[in-house]
């Protein structure tokens, strides 16, 4: 009987113990539920960092991502983090519309815009892979349906692919507005030769191409052709069939109109007062240059898609030689398709978009394998992705991308109305004062605050901005110059 009941109890006691190792989380499965506490603890720093391009000394406050999307009348936002080569977390905010009840999710596609660019471009280079094209002849010689009208530039140097993705064709044409909801939308053509009812202006070499760099959208209406015409298909079943389906974008598309089929699976652009855009989204019949809608989660799989090619991990989209010279700088700053910066673990490449009522960003950094993309559906959504970008810097140290710390000087506010008046720099740049504080409207933007570094200079925190009032030999403020983004601009007051 007691040898029984020992045994029984050694067998409840094993029982027990097998029920308790069984709960008992394994080594990886431990790990990986440390990892996603961490990382929910990363989204949170975020969300509860913003910060803006420069702080004043002392008065470092992070700002909180809804008190933002708030104050810039953004009402939707999406993000995707890369780290360690991989997309690590993406999440969304806000609502598809103003004033409706249906949320952003990861899969919401937002215009790209601008980031059109360095995935068309992409498209291109594969068919460089593939031999069908090359980055240095003539793209006159490959393109049937529209050839570039030739003239006194281009005797000498000619328009070739690589000047097209690095913006040194000597093309006309910055950017499109797009087409609102009832405009009639020209065909390729029609916008290349600018003929109704195109709204741009026909796209022409109007400097030696290869002679210096200049932001074209142009350029890629002609790379766009080009890319028709020796594929022979229509762009964007091209696009989806050599690029997006080749690294997972599964939630992208550059048809344009839209497809009524995909109308409930994309975000609504928002002015900068915040109402919807009408017709919700312009149309876009420049696809390469302005006419992808995609996710941050798919733009981030590019952006990886790009390194893994650089660093030779894998060759689904370009060799790694062809991605080297993706990422090596063409002219000013443009490698083929993409934006470079920095230097050895800090350089980066990327893309910045912006479309009537759709603002985004991407960046990401080779040498570590990280990055991020935001996406947003406002007209102000460029400052709240830059605020969202410089938290996830802060968070996983890319010290390049940190806000710079300005001292606040203390300054007799009856001096800022010496200042108030219009200046012509870059169109009208107007001046104001109101409850002592100073403000700066730049043409076609909302006004910012200016801050006094002394009587003279200010500056502001959205954007790094560093204004200099300029007085002539009376004393009298005669214009201002404006030091931004490595450029200085001079204005002469107006008014």
């Amino acid at each position: 009987m007691k040898s029984r009941m020992f045994l029984s109890v050694v067998v409840a006691a094993f029982a027990a113990w097998s029920i308790v190792v069984s709960l008992e989380p394994s080594p990886r499965a431990a790990l990986l539920a440390a990892q996603k506490v961490n990382t929910a603890e990363r989204i949170q720093r975020v969300e509860n960092g913003l910060l803006p391009a420069v702080v004043i000394k002392g008065q470092a406050a992070p700002m909180k991502l809804a008190e933002r999307m708030a104050h810039y009348k953004t009402p939707g936002v999406s993000v995707a983090v890369i780290n360690n080569g991989a997309v690590e977390w993406a999440k969304a905010y806000g609502v598809v519309e103003a004033g409706g009840a249906r949320a952003v999710t990861t899969e919401t596609m937002f215009q790209a815009a601008s980031i059109s660019k360095p995935v068309a471009a992409m498209g291109a280079l594969r068919l460089v892979e593939q031999g069908k094209l090359s980055l240095d002849e003539d793209v006159n010689l490959k393109l049937k349906s529209w050839k570039t009208p030739e003239n006194e530039f281009t005797k000498d140097q000619r328009v070739t692919l690589r000047r097209l993705v690095s913006h040194s064709a000597g093309l006309t044409v910055h950017g499109f507005r797009g087409y609102a909801a009832g405009e009639p939308v020209p065909t390729l053509t029609q916008a290349l030769d600018g003929q109704k009812p195109a709204n741009s202006a026909p796209i022409r070499v109007d400097t030696p191409p290869g002679g210096k760099w200049r932001y074209s959208g142009g350029g890629y209406n002609v790379m766009q052709q080009l890319v028709i015409d020796v594929s022979g298909k229509p762009f964007p079943d091209f696009m989806r069939e050599v690029v997006l389906k080749r690294i997972g974008m599964a939630h992208s598309t550059y048809e344009q109109p839209l497809p009524p089929s995909l109308a409930d699976k994309v975000a609504v652009g928002h002015r900068m007062d915040g109402t919807p855009v009408p017709g919700k989204w312009h149309a876009h019949p420049e696809m390469a240059a302005a006419g992808l809608w995609t996710t941050p989660t798919d733009l981030a799989r590019f952006a990886i898609g790009v390194i893994n090619a650089k660093t030779g991990k894998t060759n689904k989209l370009i060799s790694r030689e062809l991605a080297t010279q993706m990422l090596t700088k063409q002219t000013g700053d443009w490698g083929l398709g993409v934006s470079l910066a920095g230097e050895g673990k800090a350089f980066n490449f990327g893309h910045g978009g912006s479309n009537v009522g759709f603002k985004c960003q991407l960046v990401a950094f080779p040498e570590t394998g990280q990055g991020v993309a935001v996406m947003t559906n406002g007209d102000q959504g460029s400052r709240l992705a830059a605020e969202i970008i410089r938290a996830v810097a802060k968070e996983y140290g890319w010290g390049d991308w940190l806000p710079v710390e300005r001292a606040l000087a203390t300054v007799n506010p009856e001096i800022f109305k010496a200042y108030v008046g219009e200046y012509e720099i870059d169109g009208k740049a107007t001046i104001s004062t109101e409850n002592g504080k100073l403000f700066v409207q730049p043409p076609g933007r909302s006004r910012i605050e200016l801050y006094p570094s002394s009587e003279t200079e200010f500056f502001t925190l959205t954007d790094n901005i560093r204004i200099v009032f300029i007085k002539d030999a009376q004393g009298a403020v005669s214009g201002l110059t404006a030091h931004l983004g490595g450029r200085s601009l001079n204005g002469k007051r107006v008014k």
